[in-house]
């Protein structure tokens, strides 16, 4: 029988104080600086969709070639919208948010890198 060497559990007050640290406040701000502008643009280009579908049926239905008109243009647009935030997340998270998350991750269980 063989023993492991795990470190001790973390307890409650050592994670409220990692939370308070100014590793972990700057994590969460860089975060925040990314996601609310982000979220922003998308709700405000979503509804600004929603809103010509509702109430610019002309413009909407300018045709731009054949028989793609300018709304199925925007609703693609949509979709394209999407995936070019998710890559610059992936991207962000990977470039600045998770080496972070990893140092504040090795502090806590004890394998400071």
């Amino acid at each position: 029988m063989t023993t492991t060497d795990n470190p001790p559990a973390n307890t409650a007050q050592q994670f409220v104080d990692m939370q308070a640290s100014p590793e972990f406040q700057e994590l969460r701000t860089r975060l925040r600086r990314f996601v609310f502008p982000m979220t922003a643009f998308f709700l405000v280009w979503y509804a600004t969709y929603v809103l010509l579908g509702a109430f610019a049926h002309d413009f909407m239905a300018i045709q731009v070639f054949g028989n793609v008109n300018l709304g199925l243009l925007i609703g693609l647009g949509q979709f394209l919208t999407t995936f070019v935030i998710t890559g610059v997340y992936v991207r962000f998270a990977n470039r600045e948010l998770d080496p972070r998350a990893a140092a504040i991750r090795a502090e806590m269980e004890g394998t400071e890198q």
